[in-house]
């Protein structure tokens, strides 16, 4: 009895520092075993890009602006993705202005920044690890092995901060910026994703696109008279071209396209989710692996066996869930529209049925994809999740898009919603072909 109580006792201590109930450790819990963050070798895409430049498979041309179309290339990103911030928040802020915004490209495990004449900073995903960061010198010499990705963990100090609620997280930032660029911080910051109302979103980014009579922060300055801030939102909405604030014959495309903004706001939130809840709970199975060694138990180091372990298993797959159906999504404009091919070019090659489509198909309309149900459940993020976690995603799951029964936390996906969402994961998904698991078929539900 005494030996269960304490057992129980830890196993809460262990599970309140994980979820921030207790004081912050100095070190980041991402940095500790089993994780080690910064001393793992992680399997990115650009870790891959790194052994072909090194080899010679991979060959570059002089000029900075052709070495980012090459590597963008070779990352399979497309220019249509690119958007634009011109807020000073980037450690290159020497360079960024309204004038001379930093550009932003990404796909779906990789993101891309540029701001020309500088480096490109990158963020490639690692299944586990998650975001990894690195910069690349376009100007870099060609000759001998001069031209390479650095590793920079200095991103962590914003990348792996609160920001992101302490682990390695991307994110999409809204400030008020003055017409320098420089962020009024004091007026207030917000971290967007798909969650966030439509009007608080973009202070400090261009954004070139149709959305009727929704404003938003976007291609807008601030200031201050005293405390007062001064702000005409207005003055940003339903612009098509960006030929009033800056020039953009160095950049790769011609503006700051608002669809792809609203996917890489749903991204960014999408994948930290992913990376807290991969993090965590590998965390929590190390601990409790640990605890049965030293209480001389039956070691089951992939099985939640304690109540606190399996309780956060079970927080994690519904917050997964929560996320991966856009619950709570912010109300978009009933009807918008991007400037690039972005819209054409981001659904090309994603799973498809031809009668319930794709979980890319975009709805651009009241809400931003035909199908709610994230497209980072193919990712390789999600696929290496403890298998314990990814069983009772599954479970909840099938739970939400039962098309007679739903659960009550999804009902706001209506019925054919969910009949469509599940045929494309029976037909394209591995994890679903045999159809959704119940709460009974598996252990540890």
């Amino acid at each position: 009895m005494q030996i269960g109580c304490a057992r129980v006792g830890v196993a809460l201590l262990a599970f309140a520092v994980l979820c921030g109930a207790a004081p912050a450790q100095d070190t980041e819990t991402y940095e500790l075993p089993p994780i080690n963050y910064s001393q793992a070798t992680p399997h990115d895409p650009i870790s891959r890009l790194q052994a072909e430049l090194r080899s010679g498979k991979l060959q570059l041309p002089a000029d900075d602006r052709g070495v980012v179309v090459a590597l963008l290339g070779a990352l399979h990103i497309s220019p249509a993705s690119q958007v634009l911030v011109f807020s000073k928040t980037s450690f290159q802020n020497d360079r960024i202005s309204p004038r001379h915004p930093r550009a932003l490209y990404f796909t779906d495990d990789c993101y891309f920044g540029w701001v020309p004449g500088g480096l490109a900073e990158l963020a490639a995903i690692d299944p586990v690890l998650g975001p990894v960061f690195y910069s690349f010198d376009p100007r870099a010499p060609t000759a001998g092995h001069a031209r390479k990705f650095e590793r920079g963990n200095d991103c962590l100090r914003c990348h792996g901060g609160h920001f992101v609620g302490g682990i390695p997280g991307v994110f999409v930032r809204s400030v008020y910026a003055a017409e320098s660029g420089e962020p009024i911080y004091r007026q207030g910051t917000e971290v967007v994703d798909y969650r966030t109302p439509f009007e608080q979103r973009w202070g400090g980014w261009y954004v070139t696109g149709t959305h009727g009579g929704t404003t938003h922060r976007g291609n807008t300055f601030a200031a201050e008279r005293g405390d007062e801030l001064v702000f005409d939102p207005a003055h940003g909405a339903n612009r098509t071209n960006l030929d009033s604030f800056c020039s953009l014959e160095s950049y790769l495309s011609p503006g700051s396209d608002l669809v792809a903004l609203l996917v890489l706001e749903h991204q960014t939130a999408m994948q930290n989710l992913l990376t807290r809840a991969g993090l965590n709970c590998r965390h929590m199975l190390d601990y409790q692996t640990n605890l049965q060694s030293e209480l001389k138990e039956s070691v089951n180091g992939e099985e939640p066996v304690y109540d606190s372990v399996r309780g956060m298993f079970d927080h994690a797959a519904e917050e997964i869930v929560d996320g991966l159906l856009f619950k709570d999504e912010a109300a978009l404009p009933e009807k918008f529209a991007g400037t690039s091919d972005f819209a054409a070019t981001f659904a090309q090659g994603a799973p498809r049925t031809a009668e319930a489509g794709s979980l890319k198909d975009l709805l651009t309309g009241d809400h931003l994809f035909k199908n709610r149900c994230s497209y980072l459940i193919y990712s390789a993020t999600y696929q290496a999740l403890p298998a314990a976690l990814k069983r009772r995603v599954a479970v909840r799951l099938g739970q939400a898009l039962d098309a007679e029964h739903p659960a009550a936390r999804y009902t706001f996906l209506h019925r054919a919603e969910r009949v469509r969402i599940a045929a494309i994961l029976r037909a394209t998904h591995p994890d679903f072909r045999a159809g959704f698991p119940s709460a009974e078929s598996g252990p540890g539900q």
